[in-house]
């Protein structure tokens, strides 16, 4: 009977895919399942607050089962019409062109940090690090922008200033030496490859997960911003996403605060407009976006983590 226990055991044992006990792969995904519960929830909590009336927020104040429904919120919204999509446009342009061109940079300037046998890597390793430490401040910054480069009222007024993060650098040059051996690419300059050909035909395919890495990053940067918006940007024409909807709260604030002096709307009963609903709304258009942008990038997020893992 005992042998029959034994080999039971084993037999379990050896079909199971690692060598963790049942129990503890139990404990960890109930851990993990609870966290991932956690940064779900939240968001959950955002949409449902988001279709609550006013009524019920004054009520129950935050409740997963609000009393009443609305959508005033959202057609508070809606009604900035084609100026909304138009918003929706140059946040979608200003994203894709900024991080397009900001992981290029960052790509090129990682390499010559990686490459042991490049004469100046320890310089402009310094002189990365040195920016990350010190920066000229707001002042310098608008000047450059809109007196020596002139680039105030223009889309590239939003994808400069966040063109260059020198901690993405350290981060990629740092997944190249893990993920690229330099015999590698000693045996491509013995081949007569030329550098841009090494990069781009042998780096670049084997850093996929860092470079996908880098680019949610820098997505999500240029996706969020609306400070470089409010500093240089007057045209309305050329608002993004967020500092349009930025705008529009601060304005139905106001006009709530000096009802009694401005009088009603004529298209919205500002009264009855839940502030807080309003805010949880303008997060959902915000949000929903680039949470499609996740699963693009996931696969290669996962591949990442396994780089290095395995040492032969």
């Amino acid at each position: 009977m005992a042998a029959v226990t034994k080999n039971l055991a084993t037999t379990k044992k050896g079909n199971r895919t690692n060598s963790v006990s049942l129990l503890a792969e139990i404990i960890m995904h109930v851990i993990l399942g609870a966290f991932a519960l956690a940064c779900i929830i939240p968001f959950v909590f955002i949409i449902i607050i988001s279709f609550s009336s006013a009524e019920s927020l004054i009520e129950l104040g935050y409740s997963f089962t609000p009393t009443g429904w609305s959508l005033v919120a959202y057609q508070a919204a809606f009604n900035l019409g084609a100026e909304l999509w138009r918003s929706y446009f140059n946040s979608f342009l200003i994203t894709a062109v900024g991080t397009f061109l900001s992981v290029a940079i960052c790509v090129m300037y990682s390499y010559g940090l990686y490459r042991r046998d490049y004469p100046l890597a320890g310089f402009f390793a310094i002189f990365a690090f040195f920016t990350m430490l010190f920066g000229g401040g707001l002042a310098p910054t608008v000047m450059v922008i809109r007196n020596l480069l002139g680039l105030a009222d223009t889309y590239w007024a939003l994808i400069v200033p966040l063109l260059v993060n020198p901690f993405n650098f350290f981060l990629m040059r740092t997944f190249l030496k893990v993920s690229v051996p330099e015999s590698l690419i000693e045996s491509a300059r013995l081949d007569g490859s030329g550098e841009f050909r090494t990069l781009f035909s042998i780096v670049v395919p084997l850093a996929k997960p860092g470079i996908a890495t880098i680019a949610l990053l820098t997505a999500l940067a240029y996706w969020n911003d609306w400070f470089n918006a409010l500093l240089f940007i007057r045209n309305r024409e050329l608002y993004p996403l967020q500092f349009l909807l930025m705008e529009m709260q601060t304005n139905i604030d106001f006009i709530r605060r000096n009802m009694a002096l401005l009088g009603a709307s004529a298209n919205i009963d500002f009264t009855q407009l839940p502030s807080e609903g309003l805010r949880m709304a303008l997060a959902v258009l915000i949000v929903l976006p680039i949470a499609f942008a996740y699963p693009f990038f996931q696969r290669f997020i996962v591949a990442g983590l396994t780089v290095g893992a395995v040492k032969e």
